[in-house]
């Protein structure tokens, strides 16, 4: 795995921090170790008393010697803090006795020391330290008190109380310090974590056995699991796409049944998806049923918190699911749940890469490649300007090549608009089809004859993208291959059921060029990923049919809406 680079910048400051604040603390406990001496002997002229500091200097030598050890430097800083609270006690009754200063006074000459202890604790990140350092030198103030009877004064226990309160000040004004001056925890750079993740997901997917990172093989084998624990038939695995409406993902049973897809109609699909709870109805899920009698049952499929899909199960018969059987098909499709989820997360990756590749490589296209033939074709005209007289020969290969640069150059645009095509959200499936077949039959001069029958149901996003690559393959070879002055464009999506049929009044594939083959290979190929199929057939009198199917047609009639492109749209 990687780290990003601006983690490793952080890692030597970080680790710096206790460095710098070594001189510090050093510097700190000697000048603090001359002061409370100082003050000692000025609050109590006994000289014996100064034994309490040279307690202090050994206490705090841990602090000079072991300042990271995980035990010492601790247990020294306990030890420096129990020091200076008895000293506190026993330094107050030297004071009081000798009449010199009161009691509080003198403890004041040893408390400031705890200042020190403190400080470091929580300048090394021991925020919890710091308490217990406090009720340590609580207890040891009590105890020397006590012990010297400087408990009884009033001033004593006055200034043991108000440099607890000053510690606890310290304590966490130096913690608050810390934090505001700490640098801010490093954070991932987006394509190192982007890389991360597509690392991991890679890994998992050559570890799961087959197809198991297909939405529509997911989800037809869930409906196979569930025959056996529920009856029923017809049957649907529905998920989420644009525009609120659900797209059939797997159905089987009936050859086609044309399910409610909306969400905000009054159904139990909808009721589902809302709460998240297996719903029960005693009318069909369909738009159009034509029995009289039915059960429906269904089912979210909910992955943490959201909602992913949606199964439906139905049969012809009143009260054929009971709590058991919806507890028994629950079972199922909990798990199921995690699967269709890595499914689809996997499919919308896979979509932006493609998308984003070939945005790239339309960019990089336009601002290299074309680019430099435009200048090559400004070259040329340049040349033809400047030709002396009498080279009628030169000038017709110019003439020529000139021609064929601006082949070329349009070639390149039309690959460009094709790679920049995209199925929108809005739009559909069709119209993407539509203005794309419109662009490439004005620059061949074809007349294009379009017939769409489109659904306000959507396939999913994916399925979407691939028919329309396909289209494209499709209507590019008719152009660039056939010699063709005629392209019919069909297409009908009514999901789960969709065909697109292309058409042209070429010469067929008696000389069809082995790119052209190439290109049939990957239509394919595209067709096989979406469980489509793939037809090639001839066209009386003269040309060829390239069609893709998906699903099993509808049994009722459409009404087609047809239009026609005449030439130099």
């Amino acid at each position: 795995m990687s780290v990003p680079a601006a983690t490793i910048r952080h890692v030597p400051a970080l680790a710096s921090g206790p460095a710098r604040l070594r001189p510090a603390e050093a510097a700190a406990r000697v000048v603090m170790l001359a002061l409370v001496a100082v003050l000692t002997l000025t609050a109590t002229d006994d000289p014996r008393q100064l034994g309490w500091i040279v307690l202090l200097a050994i206490a705090a030598v841990p602090a000079f010697v072991a300042r990271e050890h995980p035990f010492l430097a601790p247990a020294g800083r306990f030890a420096e803090v129990i020091g200076a609270g008895l000293a506190a006690g026993f330094i107050a009754h030297s004071a009081d006795t000798v009449g010199r200063v009161s009691a509080g006074f003198g403890a004041e000459a040893v408390l400031p020391y705890l200042a020190v202890p403190l400080l470091t604790a929580a300048l090394h990140r021991r925020s919890g330290e710091g308490s217990a350092l406090l009720g340590a030198a609580a207890a040891a103030m009590a105890i020397g008190g006590l012990a010297s009877g400087s408990l009884d004064e009033p001033g004593y226990l006055a200034a043991a109380g108000q440099w607890l309160v000053l510690g606890a000040i310290i304590t966490y004004a130096a913690e608050t310090m810390r934090q505001l001056l700490q640098p801010p925890e490093p954070t991932p750079q987006p394509y190192a974590e982007a890389t991360r993740l597509l690392t991991q997901l890679r890994s998992v997917a050559r570890s799961l056995p087959g197809a198991t990172l297909d939405p529509g093989g997911i989800s037809e084998h869930l409906l196979e699991e569930l025959r056996a624990v529920a009856p029923g038939h017809r049957a649907a695995v529905l998920s989420a796409s644009g525009g609120g409406r659900l797209v059939v993902l797997a159905q089987s049973g009936a050859e086609r049944v044309d399910w409610e897809t909306t969400l905000d109609a009054d159904s139990a699909i909808a009721d589902a998806w809302a709460t998240q709870q297996p719903q029960v109805a005693s009318r069909s899920q369909a738009r159009t049923h034509s029995g009289s009698e039915a059960s429906s049952l269904v089912v979210p499929l909910v992955a943490g918190v959201r909602t992913i899909g949606l199964v439906i199960l139905e049969t012809d018969a009143n009260g054929a699911y009971p709590s058991g059987v919806v507890t028994a098909v629950t079972e199922v499709t909990g798990p199921a749940a995690l699967r269709l989820e890595a499914a689809l997360l996997f499919d919308d990756v896979r979509s932006l890469a493609t998308n984003e590749e070939r945005q790239r490589l339309a960019r990089e296209i336009h601002d290299g490649v074309a680019q430099e033939l435009v200048m090559v074709g400004y070259g040329i005209d340049n040349a033809q300007a400047t030709l002396p007289e009498g080279a009628e020969e030169t000038a017709e290969e110019l003439r020529t090549l000139r021609g064929e640069v601006t082949r070329v150059i349009t070639e390149l645009r039309l690959s460009l608009f094709e790679l920049r095509s995209e199925v929108d959200r809005n739009g559909g499936l069709a119209a993407a089809i539509a203005e794309y077949a419109r662009t490439l039959g004005t620059s061949a001069g074809l007349r294009v004859h379009f017939t769409f029958d489109e659904s306000t149901a959507r396939l999913p996003a994916a399925t979407e993208a691939e028919l329309l690559r396909i289209a494209q393959e499709a209507i590019t070879n008719a152009r660039k291959h056939a010699g063709a002055s005629n392209l019919w464009v069909t297409c009908t999506v009514d999901p789960p059921y969709a065909e697109i049929e292309v058409s042209d009044d070429g010469k067929g594939f008696a000389d069809e060029r082995p790119d052209g083959r190439y290109g049939l290979t990957i239509m394919a190929e595209r067709a096989e990923r979406i469980r489509g199929r793939l037809k090639i057939t001839p066209r009386h009198p003269s040309g060829t049919t390239v069609a893709v199917v998906l699903g099993t047609p509808p049994r009722r009639d459409s009404v087609r809406e047809s239009v026609s492109a005449p030439e130099g749209e």
